[in-house]
């Protein structure tokens, strides 16, 4: 019977027998089409062998970390998709094949009512699936904790994480902690009372994506911190005031200049490396939503257009550092950092957050601690 490659650049079946011997050790088989998938592929695969006491160790021992958050390896291996679910381009290969083409074009897409009642679908999924993940959030548990309820939840729907595989990102969501800015890897970290996570949801079902995020606070200790308790609520507010200047006509770079008022007046910074984006067919697409003020964006909001705007806020400076392993934003002074997201549709006199919190969502706002 037919294997897929472990390699997550190929993805395709193989009769091959070639697997990898720290695998086998270990009680796990994992199968390569050949020696140039296996050579390819041995910095990520790597990333699930244990270590030789069994214990959870940082990957990057020489690495200079801004802050106390570190990596804690082995990562799980790449969880399995049901052949019944349809698959992005990108799922098997890595390659977001239709992105890539579509950026070359560069035009902004104009949905359809049926295209929207399928992406508002989707969206419903994605607030469900964030609601059951944010529901597990305290103090004790793991990030992969937290990845494996959102792959559960997704197969229960029979939708597709959407960033599993996306560039070779090895896990099904993103679970951003403290200093993180975006793109956090889920592995074995603790969460602490005191930490702060964001979880970031994508999911792609009927054709289309839908994105999605919240930052949590992790036990009682984070909510009576003043600078973590304004930091997060600042950053709610700003998404909050953006999405209420939404409307036919205006034109995306205001958004930014909308957040970083806001978040300048309640001393925080504003990240100018990532930016909301359109999402629909494809999991990221024009336009570019920049948050931050005096922006190049280009574009003006029609009636179904579909994007997201996501704020990331930081306590100290805006300006960020990659870990080594190509997906770990962190804030360059080790000083926390929070983002929500919501996905959103232009109507002919408003906008409609797809994405919208439910009655018993978990999360929501905490009151300012004042001096």
């Amino acid at each position: 019977m037919p294997s897929i490659c472990a390699a997550p650049t190929c993805g395709k079946e193989t009769d091959s027998n070639l697997k990898c011997p720290v695998c086998l050790k270990e009680g796990v088989s994992n199968v390569f089409c050949g020696q140039n998938c296996f050579r390819s592929s041995w910095t990520s695969h790597k990333a699930i062998h244990k270590a030789e006491d069994g214990k959870p160790y940082n990957p990057f021992p020489t690495y200079s970390f801004a802050g106390d958050l570190r990596p804690n390896y082995p990562l799980t291996p790449r969880r399995a998709i049901p052949k019944h679910i349809k698959l992005p381009d990108y799922a098997q290969t890595g390659k977001p094949i239709s992105e890539i083409k579509n950026d070359r074009i560069g035009k902004i897409p104009i949905h359809t009512a049926k295209e929207i009642e399928k992406i508002r679908k989707v969206s419903i999924y994605g607030r469900e699936v964030l609601d059951a993940a944010a529901k597990i959030v305290k103090p004790g548990i793991t990030t992969e904790e937290i990845d494996a309820v959102v792959h559960k939840e997704c197969l229960k729907r029979n939708c597709y994480p959407s960033p599993l595989n996306y560039y070779n990102f090895p896990k099904s969501v993103c679970t951003s902690v403290n200093e993180t800015i975006c793109h956090g890897i889920p592995d074995k970290t603790v969460l602490k009372d005191g930490d702060i996570v964001n979880i970031d949801i994508s999911l792609y079902y009927l054709g289309f994506h839908t994105d999605l995020n919240e930052t949590y606070y992790v036990g009682d200790k984070a909510k009576c911190d003043k600078d973590t308790v304004r930091l997060v609520e600042t950053t709610r507010e700003a998404l909050d005031l953006a999405i209420a200047a939404v409307k036919p006509g205006i034109a995306f770079r205001e958004l930014g200049n909308i957040i970083e008022e806001h978040a300048t007046k309640n001393g925080c910074s504003v990240v100018k490396t990532y930016c909301g984006h359109g999402t629909g067919e494809l999991f990221h697409c024009q336009p570019n939503i920049p948050h931050y003020a005096k922006n190049k964006a280009v574009g003006i909001a029609k009636p179904g257009m579909v994007f997201t705007i996501e704020p990331m806020l930081n306590l100290g400076t805006y300006r960020d550092t990659l870990w080594p392993d190509k997906w770990t934003s962190t804030t360059l002074d080790g000083k926390y950092s929070a983002q929500f997201e919501h996905m959103m549709v232009v109507t002919e006199d408003g906008v409609e957050v797809l994405t919208a919190r439910l009655a018993n969502s978990p999360g929501g706002p905490v009151p300012r601690i004042e001096d």
